[in-house]
């Protein structure tokens, strides 16, 4: 990889302009009469022409200006004109080839205009119309030869898998499909080999006829006996007579079904029969009194096409309440909320033996007091979990930062906010982003705010070079100068993401820090990747903020290998707990979910408000999950060992954990328990975990035991000491019974997903593609014509024809002179 090229902050727009002038971005000049368009790769040096004309008139001219009128004087003077006139056309020469002149002309060349139309057919298309044969023939009789080809039939949908297939360099493909992809390749990998090869994607636009309907049930597949838990029916599918204004091609889970009714089943009694409400979900709680298997059965009534998705079946394990050792010294009210979750023994201090428990939790426990910390480090090492909550004896108040203790943590102890850092903004100003070149300022602006005046900041622009902008400055001094070099960035150029980042880690230099990534990640993966493995090799993290339309896998992927975050347009904000000062607020002071990606924070709204906290930081490759108002960690997570600790490390004014133990923040502590406690079944014996899955696709059985168990049409095998596992693949739906437990079989993948599929949609916007009605065979017909017509710009330049005839002057004008010389008229003096 080449490395990045820096410039000095004054020659940035110059440099930009260059690049953008190589991509024909400076206007070039039409010459009547000849097809051809002359442009310079350095247009400011024109700029020299007048003053050097100027410069050679008074070296010239004056050197006769102050001799008295002889008989030879008017012959001299006119021998000055022309000696005038040909120095003026050599240094026009050579100014204006040193401007770079060039003619540019387009040559077009006609391509093979055949449309590759690729059709759908699967189970999932039923509430379409079939339209590829009248569709075909239409387009045939505009003069275009279709070729036709079955990309999907049946319950096999491989439309990615056709996509693919069907690609050629510089070509066009008509897809006939919702775009559900069951199998095979996505069609996100299809869009990038279609980018590669400049082929194009166009779909033809799909509004349904028939109505069919899909019901799912959502929730834990493991609880507690005797703790209450919530259960989300849904309904979703595409409705008949839609219109495509109104969202007519359907989206999974975008229509309001109506007209059918769902009834739901626990253990074969009715609990509930509803009209299905207009959002489509219906909630139910249940409390199971008994240990093992427990169904529950959706059924959906009403007419639609397909009668596999109308009901779904969802197996729910009840296991003993896990063992949890809550460790105090205080009377807080945690613990009784803890004892209606979970089989909680309190102790005060940690005991040598923690075998029989399945997490730990330490509350507001100075460390001389902790009692074992060895054995709680070996615990957690070898599979325990460990959730640590806060409070006036722990964290920096409570001697962790000396303590064992503080390698299990997923915080530092000591200085959560206004630590300094060293951040540098690497800003995409290529060609990709300029349509949302306004948007990526103002969140390049937005970004700069979150940061407080502590951090030492810097600025890089990159398009397919990478540009210094501004050096790494405290930005208490230089906020508003750095704010006006972000409303100057122009765009243009190809995209290079690899060195933008290399770029940005050489203005960070040895002492590493954070990188801010604003790009739509356009650019190809590899290059990136492989730039960001460097990066995390000179301690650089990346955080990726996506902007416009973004390829979530690039910048997903720069930000996972860097131990960064991939962070959407609107969630800047997050930006703040880390680099923020005590002065860089969030809206409002109650608690705020920063990764709503957790099994910790997932769908949590909190409202709590928690003015205290403990100072702590975040630790690199841990997960901040939540923060207080005013930008400090409040719960954070990671994995140690085999173990999972949570860090809690806010709470209320009066010590106690505050608003934390009403919901819905509740749901906060209750789920960091239950993902510090993993499975719950993980100390038992026989079948401990039969996940549901669907008809074709295997279930991973796993059986904790000392002999392998048989069971008929399923073979287990060792995996580990005393552990068996199988991977049936069942073929039909229902409830299946293995050895005591039990798993769902539900309706194919085909049927799960109802309506267009908005990757479909995203592989025609990148690939440059359109979107047709079933009636525009004319238009897809000069679409695809005009896509196969491929037009080349021909660049020729002529720096080297105007040095020659520079040349050619003065060699011309010096031999006239030598020759007036040895005939003795017209000499100059």
């Amino acid at each position: 990889m080449v490395p990045a090229t820096l410039v000095r902050p004054e020659l940035v727009r110059l440099e930009l302009v260059r690049a953008v002038a190589r991509r024909a971005a400076v206007p070039g000049v039409s010459v009547p009469g000849f097809d051809a368009t002359v442009e310079f790769a350095r247009p400011a040096v024109l700029a020299a022409l007048p003053v050097a004309a100027v410069v050679l008139g008074l070296l010239v001219l004056r050197r006769g200006g102050g001799r008295a009128a002889t008989p030879d004087a008017g012959a001299g003077r006119r021998a000055r004109i022309a000696l005038l006139a040909t120095r003026t056309v050599v240094v026009a020469c050579l100014v204006v080839a040193a401007a770079g002149p060039t003619t540019v002309t387009t040559a077009t060349t006609p391509g093979d205009p055949t449309v590759t139309m690729l059709v759908d057919r699967s189970a999932s298309t039923d509430v379409y119309p079939s339209v590829a044969d009248d569709l075909e023939a239409a387009i045939e009789s505009e003069g275009v030869a279709v070729d036709r080809v079955r990309v999907a039939a049946g319950n096999r949908s491989r439309v990615g898998d056709g996509l693919l297939a069907n690609l050629r360099p510089n070509g066009s493909v008509l897809v006939v499909s919702d775009g559900r992809v069951t199998g095979g390749a996505s069609l996100a990998r299809a869009a990038d080999v279609a980018e590669s090869v400049d082929a194009t994607v166009n779909r033809v636009r799909l509004t349904p006829n028939r109505t069919d309907r899909r019901v799912a049930v959502f929730g834990p597949s493991k609880v507690s006996v005797g703790v209450e838990n919530r259960f989300a029916v849904r309904v979703s599918g595409v409705e008949s007579g839609e219109s495509a204004g109104g969202g007519g091609e359907g989206a999974n889970g975008g229509a309001a079904p109506t007209g059918a009714t769902v009834t739901i089943e626990v253990d074969g009694s009715v609990v509930d029969s509803r009209p299905v409400p207009e959002n489509g979900t219906v909630s139910v709680t249940r409390n199971f009194s008994s240990v093992g298997p427990h169904r529950i059965t959706a059924r959906l009534n009403g007419d639609d096409v397909h009668a596999a998705n109308d009901v779904y079946r969802k197996t729910v394990q009840a296991v003993e309440r896990p063992r949890v050792l809550y460790v105090s010294r205080g009377d807080y009210a945690l613990e009784e909320y803890l004892r209606r979750l979970y089989d909680v023994e309190r102790v005060a201090e940690v005991p040598e033996d923690l075998g029989d428990y399945y997490a730990v939790v330490v509350h507001d426990v100075a460390a001389p007091d902790l009692g074992s910390v060895g054995a709680l480090q070996k615990y957690v090492i070898d599979g325990g979990g460990l959730v640590v909550v806060g409070g006036e004896h722990a964290y920096e108040k409570g001697g962790y930062g000396s303590s064992q203790i503080a390698s299990m943590l997923p915080v530092r102890v000591g200085g959560s906010t206004g630590r300094r850092s060293q951040v540098v903004l690497a800003v995409d100003v290529s060609g990709s982003a300029k349509s949302g070149m306004r948007v990526q300022k103002s969140l390049a602006l937005d970004v700069l705010d979150q940061l407080g005046g502590q951090n030492r900041v810097g600025l890089v622009a990159f398009n397919r070079q990478a540009y210094r902008v501004a050096n790494l400055t405290a930005l208490d001094g230089s906020r508003a100068d750095l704010e006006r070099k972000i409303r100057s960035l122009r765009s243009g150029g190809g995209t290079n993401v690899a060195r933008g980042l290399l770029g940005a880690s050489n203005l960070l230099g040895d002492r590493g820090g954070t990188v801010v990534l604003l790009s739509d990640g356009r650019d190809a993966a590899k290059p990136s990747f492989a730039a960001a493995d460097r990066l995390e090799s000179r301690d650089v993290r990346v955080v990726t903020v996506g902007v416009g339309s973004v390829n979530a896998k690039v910048l997903r992927g720069i930000a996972e290998r860097t131990g960064g975050t991939f962070l959407p347009a609107d969630e800047t904000n997050r930006l703040r707990v880390e680099f923020g000062g005590p002065n860089r607020r969030y809206d409002g002071d109650h608690l705020v979910v920063v990764d709503d990606g957790h099994f910790v924070t997932r769908g949590v709204d909190p409202t709590a408000s928690l003015p205290g906290s403990n100072e702590v930081g975040v630790k690199a490759g841990a997960n901040l999950l939540a923060a207080t108002g005013y930008g400090a960690p409040a719960l954070s997570a990671w994995r140690f060992g085999l173990g999972r600790v949570v860090a809690v490390t806010a709470y209320g004014a009066d010590g106690s954990l505050g608003g934390l133990r009403t919901r819905p923040a509740s749901l906060l502590l209750s789920r960091s328990v239950n993902w510090a406690v993993g499975d719950p079944q993980r100390k038992a014996t026989g079948v401990v975990s039969a996940p549901d899955t669907r008809v074709g696709r295997p279930t991973r059985l796993v059986y904790a035991g000392e002999e392998r168990p048989s069971v008929e049409g399923i073979s287990f095998s060792k995996v580990a000491a005393d552990r068996y596992e199988a991977r049936p693949v069942p073929d039909a739906r229902g409830y299946r019974d293995v050895l005591g437990s039990s798993f769902a079989v539900n309706y194919r993948a085909e049927y799960a997903a109802l309506g267009v599929s908005p990757a479909l949609k995203r592989a025609v916007e990148r690939t440059g593609g359109e979107t047709f009605g079933t009636r525009q065979a004319s238009a897809i017909a000069d679409a695809v014509t005009q896509q196969t017509t491929h037009r080349r710009r021909i660049e020729r330049r002529w720096d080297w024809a105007l040095l020659l005839a520079g040349l050619v002057v003065y060699v011309g004008e010096v031999c006239a002179r030598r020759l007036g010389r040895y005939r003795g008229r017209g000499a100059i003096p």
